[in-house]
């Protein structure tokens, strides 16, 4: 299958479009300077106008009470010409400055013919329809305690106040100042903002992209090397340039990964090999065996039973083996499922005891054992029993030449309890220690004993004990024999007499 295949197959088999991570990373960071520019803009421009309207209204408000304070003395002074002070006023302070009836009629400055030459007749008759603004506006001042109405209205700000004219008829002061410098000082800051934002936007893609780059090469770098893991070369060190603390520690835990790997790969291997050869031989002899009955034995009645004692005993042995692979296989598969029940550990241990007695009798070995009465535990009895079995086995094998094991069963807390089988043999390496529950795995030293068993004493109880969530483990010291422990949980009497009385 090709590499592109396999990626297909990998995107169906999670059920999603994989999308690059530099990629994400890159529209991340760009979708946020994105974000930044566009608020910057949007805030600065809220920003000035705000300000300019602000500063606007302070400036309108300054000016009318000064075109206000000039009318005032204009009037006292006895100034005839209203319509020439008006466009004094007007030119004076750059504004629009009328005096208006309650009807929105301009009283000053009258419409003069230039003013209809300019087209500006149009302007003295929008005041009827301000001055209903500009009244309410100056209602709701005079109801704040004010004299005065500063609003914007239609492109102007305006301050009105009223005026009181011949014959005490009211009237109203109506300064204006346009607002389209604002509104083209606003235009051009936003034309300024968009070539920034355009700017900053360009800058931000590329230091985005460079960004994410950094970060995903030493991902490329590792996908790359795993791939060559999957291949089955072990040679290969996760640890490269330029990483991060994160990164290091994902470098640590694929080398990790890439040792166990490799121990299993290699395990397996010397499974393969030692099953192999341990089939080949028991095999071999049985071959052997029955043709010399066949071509030899077969009249003599003394040599016959002995060459089939012999192939009864490799059969047994080739048995042995192939039950010994499959209980390992079952285990660990989940195929056996444990079946816990309350055991008297006390009895079943010297039941388990009982069946070493052959070695007790016919080759001389002792056994020292001090089992404490009344213990139970929750465990498949089966399975529990033939992990004991197998560790006093292995005692019995390493065991020194005093032939002697000790075996101990015996409250530990008042929570638990401890199984303990001791050989008197060489003991072991503190490097050896971790490595003997492996399948096949065997000491190093040799022993003026043959070691019986398939080699798959050790993993067949660790896989059991872990299977029970039980504590257990070797303690051993060169020169003084080895120690390996379990450590049961006790059952609390009312859970025991319950079981009992069920």
């Amino acid at each position: 299958m090709g590499k592109t295949a396999r990626g297909n197959a990998t995107k169906k088999i999670y059920g999603r479009n994989a999308t690059s991570i530099y990629f994400l990373l890159w529209a991340v960071f760009s979708a946020f300077a994105l974000f930044i520019v566009v608020l910057l803009a949007v805030s600065q421009h809220v920003l000035t106008v705000q300000t300019y309207k602000s500063v606007a209204a302070k400036e309108i408000s300054q000016s009318g009470q000064q075109v206000e304070s000039d009318i005032e003395k204009g009037l006292t002074a006895g100034i005839r010409d209203m319509n020439e002070l008006f466009r004094l006023l007007g030119v004076k302070y750059d504004a629009k400055v009328f005096w208006l009836n309650g009807d929105g009629d301009v009283l000053y400055p009258e419409l003069s013919v230039s003013d209809s030459a300019e087209g500006n007749a149009e302007e003295y008759l929008a005041f009827r329809e301000e001055i209903v603004v500009l009244q309410k506006k100056l209602t709701e001042a005079e109801k704040g305690g004010h004299t005065f109405a500063v609003y914007e209205s239609e492109g102007n700000f305006v301050y009105a106040s009223k005026m009181r004219f011949k014959g005490g008829v009211e009237t109203y002061l109506y300064v204006g100042k346009s607002i389209d410098i604002m509104e083209t000082g606003a235009s051009q800051m936003v034309v300024r903002t968009v070539l920034i934002g355009v700017f900053v936007l360009i800058l931000a893609f590329a230091i985005s992209s460079a960004v994410a780059g950094w970060l995903v090469n030493p991902l490329s770098e590792i996908t790359k090397k795993a791939k060559r893991l999957a291949h089955g070369d072990f040679n290969v060190d996760f640890y490269g340039t330029n990483y991060g603390e994160e990164i290091i520690e994902l470098a640590d835990s694929l080398n990790f990964a890439r040792d166990e790997i490799s121990k299993a790969d290699r395990m397996q291997k010397e499974l393969i090999a030692n099953v192999s050869h341990d089939f080949k031989t028991p095999l071999t002899m049985i071959k052997a065996y029955a043709s010399m009955i066949m071509e030899i034995s077969g009249d003599i009645p003394e040599k016959r039973n002995k060459h089939a004692q012999v192939i009864v005993s490799e059969a047994d042995r080739l048995t042995s083996l192939v039950a010994d692979v499959l209980d390992l296989s079952k285990i660990r598969s989940g195929i056996e499922v444990l079946k816990p029940t309350l055991v008297d550990m006390s009895s079943y241990l010297q039941e388990i005891l009982d069946r070493f007695d052959c070695f007790k009798e016919e080759q001389g070995y002792t056994f020292v054992t001090q089992v404490e009465e009344g213990l139970y535990a929750y465990v498949d009895e089966l399975k529990i029993g033939q992990a004991l079995y197998n560790l006093v086995g292995n005692a019995v094998n390493y065991t020194g030449e005093d032939k002697t094991v000790y075996v101990t069963l015996k409250k530990e807390t008042e929570e638990t309890f401890r199984f303990e089988v001791r050989d008197t043999g060489s003991g072991m390496k503190a490097e050896e220690m971790p490595e003997i529950w492996d399948r096949y795995y065997r000491s190093a030293e040799t022993h003026k004993r043959p070691v019986k068993g398939t080699g798959l004493g050790l993993s067949i109880v660790k896989t059991i004990l872990q299977k029970h969530g039980l504590d257990f483990g070797v303690e051993s010291e060169r020169g003084k024999g080895s120690t390996f422990y379990i450590v049961f949980p006790v059952v609390p009497e009312e859970a025991e007499t319950q079981e009992k009385t069920e």
